[in-house]
């Protein structure tokens, strides 16, 4: 039983020595660019960790070879010798230091577009299954733990491994003897070390786990923060992230106890190493075997032997955090998009306006029922057509697998005749113009919210859209009009406003197909007759595609479908559905209109 636990150990340790290995060389793709200074930065490190450990073999020449003989001549030079090393370490550790941390932030600057670049492809899938806020620390303090590794981490460790390179080949030149004497603790240091690095590796990994919770748990409650107050739940969510907070606080204090333990274990053994090479080395100086300066060197060396090692320590800080950081990095840029665009795809400049599902069945999840069940309709260029239903009928599904933020299952979706699965994505949603019941608003000018930085759309063209919706009533009376600068989500205007400027959005794109999904639920009455006035004009040579509950916005369809637990119900025009006594929309219709038609 011990030796299949032995082995199993064993087999993690090289698992996770491999790990690292991959991880780092990742890293260094990031680094790659900036290979010449890289090596620069490297050289400079290494001609700082050279002049350190000479400062004590200087003392002792200025001891041995002119103190001790009262040469006063020599002495000054010696001096001078002194003060050039500290001058010429000192402008050597400026130049790096600037150079490391400016090809740190180079390569973080690489990275975070890299990841924000990825996650913008990603299929709407990852985001359902994937907190914001976990994604929010992916790309904020993930990445900001890797800045002292890249900005100067790597470096600084090769400069210390080779500082006490340094510092040993200058103990052995002077005693091997008092050299092998001081490095009697080093085997109890290099067990402590393998232990530290297994204990705190597992703790920086669950202090990272803990952040992205705490993160995902402050979004999600500062977005329903009106919720949470209506209903009074201050003090139950308080009480839910004390929780959250107090096991962040424990993650944290799992790897200062570590290191509580660890950093006095290294100055005891420093000490002790002290001790030792004052008890030999002290002996062997009263008995003539050693002279003063050579002892008063050892006794520089071994303070100087033992601060690369407690630096080692604290960058192996660093280094465990940001591998840490970098696997969950590593993660997001590893996952595989499910929704590519074709290998051989077929050219599609514009689309005509044409829709048709042919047999589809659906499912968000393997394991769940299918959400759409053999779905067929088409929808002709030019034509209307309505989806109403129940919650949970699956209309907004139909809209995610037309603009393919989903792939369906079984059966096709064709866009002018042609599989949407054989069109690039970005060719693919060019043709459609999507306006949901949830508006999204972006921190910027109303101007940029329409054009969303499409250098195609002038700014006269958002004007007329905007005159043709009437939305020039409320937009051209905010100071700066068009210029009005948005918070956050639009925070400033009422839904409706926000409702209709995402409409003019998707209106100033001139799509072919033009999807709203329940876009006038969230807005008043006088928004929502500016809202049809304009689709009655710009829909007549454009087709559109309706999800709706309010059932006066979608009267005037070529075609309604009646979705009811993810089939197609019922099929027809208003008056067509309206006819039939026993049907769906039938009974949707009275139940809207109820107090209507008991007044008629």
């Amino acid at each position: 039983m011990s030796s299949t636990g032995s082995k199993q150990k064993n087999t993690d340790k090289s698992n996770r020595k491999g790990v690292d290995s991959k991880l780092i060389q990742r890293l260094y793709v990031f680094l790659a660019p900036y290979k010449g200074y890289l090596i620069l930065a490297l050289l400079l490190t290494l001609a700082t960790a050279y002049l350190g450990p000479l400062r004590p073999y200087l003392t002792q020449i200025a001891v041995d070879d002119y103190i001790a003989v009262n040469d006063t001549e020599g002495l000054f030079r010696i001096i001078l010798l002194f003060a050039a090393v500290l001058v010429g370490e000192f402008l050597l550790l400026v130049t790096s230091t600037y150079l490391t941390r400016w090809i740190g932030q180079g390569a973080l600057y690489s990275l975070r577009m890299t990841v924000f670049n990825k996650i913008q492809h990603l299929h709407v899938q990852f985001f359902d299954r994937n907190p914001i806020g976990r994604l929010i620390t992916r790309t904020t303090s993930d990445i900001e733990a890797l800045s002292d590794l890249l900005s100067s981490g790597v470096v600084n460790i090769i400069g210390d491994v080779f500082r006490i390179a340094f510092i040993l080949f200058f103990m052995f030149s002077l005693s091997w003897e008092l050299s092998v004497v001081s490095m009697l603790t080093l085997p109890v240091l290099i067990y402590a070390t393998i232990l530290f690095k297994r204990l705190v590796r597992v703790a920086f990994l669950n202090v990272r786990d803990q952040i992205a919770r705490l993160n995902s748990f402050v979004q999600e409650h500062i977005n329903g923060m009106s919720i949470v107050q209506i209903f009074g739940q201050e003090k139950r969510e308080l009480n839910r992230f004390k929780r959250i907070n107090g096991d962040h606080t424990d993650a944290h204090i799992k790897t200062v106890f570590y290191f509580s333990i660890f950093w006095p274990v290294v100055e005891v053994l420093s000490s002790v190493a002290m001790a030792l090479v004052i008890w030999y080395g002290g002996a062997k100086t009263l008995s003539g075997g050693l002279t003063f300066g050579i002892l008063l060197a050892f006794i520089q060396y071994v303070r100087l032997f033992f601060m690369p090692i407690r630096d080692l320590s604290d960058k192996f800080n660093t280094l465990q955090s940001a591998l840490a950081s970098s696997e969950r990095i590593f993660d997001v840029l590893d996952t595989e998009n499910k929704i590519q665009d074709p290998e051989n795809p077929v050219d599609f400049p514009t689309s005509k306006g044409s829709v048709e599902f042919r047999n589809v069945w659906f499912r968000y999840s393997p394991n769940e029922d299918y959400v759409l069940k053999n779905i067929s309709f088409k929808l002709e260029p030019g034509q209307s057509m309505a989806v109403v239903g129940a919650t949970g009928a699956g209309k907004t599904t139909i809209i995610n697998l037309i603009t393919r933020f989903y792939d369906i299952e079984q059966g096709e979706i064709l866009l002018d005749g042609i599989n949407i699965k054989d069109i690039k994505l970005d060719q693919l949603r060019r043709s459609f113009g999507l306006v949901l019941q949830e508006n999204a608003l972006f921190s910027g000018s109303i101007l940029d919210n329409i054009t969303l930085g499409n250098d195609g759309i002038n700014r006269e063209r958002v004007e007329k859209v905007i005159e043709m919706v009437e939305a020039d009533r409320f937009i051209y009376k905010l100071a700066g009009g068009l210029d009005y600068v948005l918070h956050e989500r639009g925070a400033s205007l009422s839904m409706g406003q926000r409702q209709l400027i995402c409409f003019i959005r998707a209106l100033v794109y001139n799509p072919a197909i033009l999807v709203l999904d329940e876009a006038t639920s969230s807005v008043d009455t006088e928004t929502e007759m500016l809202v049809n006035k304009a689709l009655n004009e710009l829909l007549k040579a454009r087709t559109s595609f309706i999800v709706a509950h309010r059932l006066s916005t979608i009267q005037h369809a070529n075609t309604i479908l009646v979705m009811h637990k993810g089939e197609i119900r019922e099929s027809g025009t208003h008056k067509e559905l309206i006819a039939i006594e026993s049907g769906i929309y039938r009974r949707l219709y009275e139940l809207q209109y109820k107090d209507q038609l008991l007044a008629s």
